[in-house]
Order: structure tokens, then C-alpha cells, then sequence
């Protein structure tokens, strides 16, 4: 399973524009590289990540086989009211990852 981190201010004021830091530790492959018997590696990368605060979509990212390893996001959204802003991903094997932190809106 791909691990992941986010990170996002612990507090805000309502309405205020907050940055979100996501960070996606997973090996991606290509496709194009091969084994010792010539075999190629299958691609696996992740395809999509997507960020919801308190239910509502954010962020939205579809992705391909130019992406880096562990790949890292930055973006921005607007706080509107206090819960969990979570981020999930989902890669070309289908295995999911989920990371998410709490953000207390005032």
C-alpha cells in the first residue's frame, strides 16, 4: 500500500485561502523498463488523487506515466467550515490510499 502524508494549518478563519501539502510515497513504474529475462515491468503509477474538506471536492488530479516517484502537491481551497480534509489515490492496480488531517475553521 502507497503511504501518504498531508499536511494543512491546523487553524483558520472562515472564508480564508489555505495551501495544502500532499506527499505520496510510491515507487511508480513506467512500463518501459524491463527484468533480467526481458520480461517488462508493468506500469504502475498512481492515475488519480483526488482532495475533499468537510465533503466537498477541492482538488482533483488525473495523472500519467510522467509523473515522478513519491510524488508531491501543492494546492490551494478556501476553508468554509471545521472538518477533515482528506486526500485519496488510486493507482493503475487499483490499490487505494487515504491520508487525511483536521482543520479547525473559525
Amino acid at each position: 500500500m502507497a503511504l501518504g502524508r498531508i499536511q494543512v494549518p491546523a487553524k483558520a478563519r472562515r472564508g480564508e485561502v489555505v495551501e495544502a501539502r500532499v506527499l505520496i510515497r510510491h515507487a511508480m513504474e513506467t512500463g518501459f523498463r524491463r527484468e533480467a529475462d526481458g520480461r517488462a515491468v508493468p506500469m504502475n503509477v498512481v492515475n488519480t488523487v483526488a482532495c475533499r474538506h468537510a465533503g466537498r471536492e477541492v482538488f482533483r488530479a488525473e495523472l500519467g506515466s510522467g509523473i515522478s516517484a513519491n510524488p508531491y502537491f501543492a494546492f490551494w481551497f478556501r476553508a468554509e467550515e471545521s472538518g477533515e480534509v482528506t486526500v485519496e489515490w488510486v493507482d493503475d492496480a487499483g490499490e487505494r490510499g487515504v491520508a487525511s488531517a483536521r482543520i479547525e475553521v473559525s
